[in-house]
């Protein structure tokens, strides 16, 4: 049985793509703030990507935590683009605000993955990284040349990330992608310790996940990360889902019927969304990201509240949750 490196106290992390300038022009000052008050919460698992505002939020979570005890916290980035400066007319078009003047490129190889960690190491200014998941190595990322990617994958990062863990650089591996496909073919030909799942297990989406991905990691004995699990700001009330602008039909009245269930036990739809995903026992952590420092707070406030379980019943009773979806225990 493998041993899994985020314990209890790492069930509330928080990630970096808010602070990486995707959905506001965040500034130092303010990412500053907003990771002091996670840590001041306890909070102490960070979560970020070179990927995020093109090596701004990395860079950001390495200012803040290079005068913390490394010993005190868990950090994790992520492999599979390697980035090069450009002037600022060259930077490509992204889904970042104000990201810095970089350009990039995916590479999956063994000498590509091992670059990719000397980068995150000196743009944080931390000695080791904890986890290293491999990015958007999924066919939304990479369309068609997926196959292609995943080939380069199998000879290079998965092969050279096992060894890193082997020789004690680098203490866990696995997938940080927002599809299943990528995850369940890195179990069948690897051994990850635990991968990052984005928008694909909330309270409002989940049963694919329940039917196709949890059993799989389960059996692997590969613990799950949960990313996006508030669908990229939908459950607290903001008109994107799961990074697009585009709402799923049926969604908002999804969303509309949990709320109004919520509010009768006197709970709010994130405090629901939050235990939902900690339900499961194949998710060892959540990392919501924060564009202010009032939502760390909201998180940590609902990590602490009781959830009645005649409400859990109640949403399965209205098929609002998946009948064999993971509830919190009475």
């Amino acid at each position: 049985m493998k041993s899994h490196i985020l314990t209890k106290k790492h069930r509330l992390g928080i990630g970096g793509v808010a602070i990486g300038t995707a959905f506001e022009n965040i500034t130092d000052e303010q990412a500053d703030e907003i990771l002091q008050t996670a840590w001041n919460a306890g909070i102490r698992y960070y979560d970020t990507s070179p990927w995020y505002g093109l090596t701004k939020s990395e860079r950001r979570f390495g200012h803040f935590l290079k005068d913390q005890d490394r010993d005190d916290f868990i950090f994790s980035t992520k492999v599979g683009r390697l980035f090069h400066q450009v002037s600022e007319s060259d930077v490509p078009p992204t889904m970042w605000k104000k990201p810095l003047s970089y350009d990039f490129f995916h590479d999956y190889t063994a000498d590509a993955i091992k670059k990719s960690i000397e980068d995150s190491l000196e743009r944080t200014g931390l000695s080791y990284i904890d986890i290293v998941y491999i990015h958007d190595l999924s066919e939304d990322q990479v369309g068609d040349r997926y196959p292609y990617f995943l080939k380069q994958a199998r000879n290079g990062a998965f092969k050279i990330l096992s060894e890193l863990r082997e020789q004690g650089v680098i203490k866990a591996w696995g997938m940080g992608v927002n599809k299943i496909e990528p995850i369940l073919d890195c179990i069948e030909s690897a051994d990850p310790d635990i991968c990052l799942s984005a928008t694909q297990y909330s309270i409002l989406e989940h049963e694919d996940a329940v039917d196709r991905l949890l059993p799989a990691v389960q059996k692997a004995g590969v613990k799950l990360v949960s990313g996006a699990g508030y669908n990229s700001g939908y459950i607290a009330g903001r008109e994107r889902y799961n990074y697009k602008d585009v709402i799923p039909k049926g969604m908002h009245e999804k969303r509309k019927k949990i709320t109004s269930i919520a509010e009768k036990y006197h709970i709010s739809l994130i405090d629901a969304a939050l235990h939902f995903v900690l339900a499961a026992n194949e998710f060892a952590s959540i990392i919501p990201g924060a564009s202010q420092p009032e939502q760390v707070k909201d998180n940590m406030q609902a990590l602490n509240t009781t959830i009645p379980f005649e409400f859990w019943q109640e949403l399965k009773n209205e098929g609002l949750i998946y009948e064999k979806a993971q509830i919190p225990e009475g």
